[in-house]
């Protein structure tokens, strides 16, 4: 696959059923030239992350193509997991890769918006840098108040008013759909049960409360430890292990340690910077994880 790629890493609100994650996958990778990098699937969030790559008219189509899927099989009515989520495609980020760029990620980004909203009558928000307006531009704004609120305010407050697609939400929720460079997805377990320490020490790390540049989190409770759950999205200024040692440093205020963590979906090369002090569990394989041979793996083939 010699033409520009794409990387698309849709987060869908089901993590469960894996007749509906399965269904969302094949969607994905009935669309030729896709190739499906990684899934991962988390019962506690009840959410799953899959990361595919193509060129930009391939994933556009299977993005589409996963959107459609999920509004018929996930029900928000029903939907009850710790990650905030607005719709049953909650969000839907392109990246560029080799040989692409942000303006055709930006661009593909609006396409899909549009087709979503007018063929699956979807409200779609447009993030990151495709969004229209600075305070669509971060994702955690447009999760506000969640599903549930965003039914009640999303047909009376012009601020909430979607992109594309109608002022009002059906079962399936709504969608944001954007272009940003590579994320991390990081998540550290602590060794206690108290979700309020690690709202806590989520509240002293962010950006948005002054904490770490690029640096997204919220505590949250998973599988009986308490989870300070992360998006890194400016690696280069914030490397995992600032993240890290961050949150030790904030949890010996607490009387706790870090258990463990955890990475959701694949990271560059570039990012893996001293990885040994990542707190990742015993034999876990980190060569599985990276995004460059993922997908010089699938290219083989």
């Amino acid at each position: 696959m010699n033409k520009p790629l794409l990387e698309c890493v849709p987060n869908f609100s089901e993590g469960r059923r894996m007749n509906v994650i399965d269904a969302i996958t094949d969607s994905i990778g009935m669309v030729p030239q896709t190739i499906i990098l990684d899934r991962h699937i988390d019962p506690y969030h009840n959410r799953t992350v899959i990361t595919f790559v193509g060129p930009p008219a391939s994933v556009l189509q299977a993005a589409f193509q996963a959107v459609s899927t999920a509004s018929k099989l996930i029900d928000m009515e029903q939907h009850d997991g710790v990650n905030p989520r607005i719709g049953a495609t909650d969000v839907v980020p392109f990246v560029p890769l080799s040989g692409s760029s942000m303006e055709t990620c930006i661009r593909i980004a609006a396409e899909l918006g549009k087709q979503v909203g007018d063929k699956l009558n979807i409200p779609v928000y447009l993030y990151g840098q495709a969004a229209n307006n600075t305070t669509r531009s971060n994702l955690a704004n447009l999760r506000t108040g969640e599903y549930e609120g965003l039914r009640k305010s999303i047909s009376v407050d012009p601020e909430r008013h979607p992109d594309y697609g109608p002022k009002n939400l059906s079962s399936s929720g709504a969608t944001a759909i954007g272009a940003r460079t590579p994320l991390i997805a990081f998540n550290i377990n602590l060794s206690t049960n108290d979700v309020l320490i690690a709202k806590k020490i989520a509240k002293a790390i962010r950006q948005s409360s002054g904490g770490l540049d690029g640096v997204q989190s919220i505590g949250i409770i998973v599988d009986e430890l308490a989870q300070v759950s992360n998006n890194i999205t400016n690696y280069a200024i914030t490397p995992v292990v600032v993240v890290v040692d961050a949150i030790e440093r904030e949890a010996t205020k607490y009387g706790v340690k870090i258990y463990d963590s955890e990475i959701v979906g694949l990271i560059p090369q570039e990012a893996m910077q001293e990885t040994e002090r990542w707190h990742l569990p015993e034999n876990f394989e980190l060569s599985n994880c990276i995004l460059e041979n993922c997908i010089a793996a699938h290219l083989q083939k």
